[in-house]
């Protein structure tokens, strides 16, 4: 065989093993992550199922990474919880925000509310692991499993 041939090939099934490997959604969007369901991202799973046709192992792998991190997934027009976020001002009181917070819902908000739970973050990140922590949209996600 052909030395040039032969290396290209090596080159090109060592690159689609490592792709494969490392999960192609999550290598290509990794943005995506921690997304729960939705509808799969056809140029995901295609890139996945190469893997599939060069080798089963990487192949599988690709899948079952891309579905942990949930980065098979197209994104949604909006999160699973429904998270926006506010900057406040310094000092604001709670009338004020009560009112801000019922304005960008369209319900009353009242945070004197038992079932309300207000807490100073540092980053979205740290909101949306307390929000999943919490169990936010659990009985929407159940009902399509």
């Amino acid at each position: 065989m052909n030395p040039v041939l032969r290396r290209g090939l090596t080159g090109l099934v060592l690159g689609v093993s490592i792709t494969a490997l490392a999960g192609c959604g999550t290598l290509f969007h990794p943005e995506r992550k921690g997304q729960v369901s939705g509808r799969i991202d056809p140029v995901v799973a295609i890139a996945n199922g190469v893997g599939l046709l060069f080798f089963i192992v990487p192949g599988v792998i690709a899948y079952a990474v891309d579905f942990s991190n949930g980065t098979i997934y197209l994104p949604s027009d909006r999160t699973s919880a429904g998270v926006d976020t506010l900057r406040l001002e310094e000092g604001m009181d709670v009338a004020r925000l009560e009112r801000l917070l019922s304005e960008k819902t369209g319900k009353p908000v009242s945070l004197d509310d038992e079932l309300v739970r207000v807490e100073e973050v540092d980053s979205l990140d740290e909101a949306l692991a307390l929000l999943r922590m919490a169990g936010i949209d659990d009985e929407a996600r159940l009902a399509t499993m």
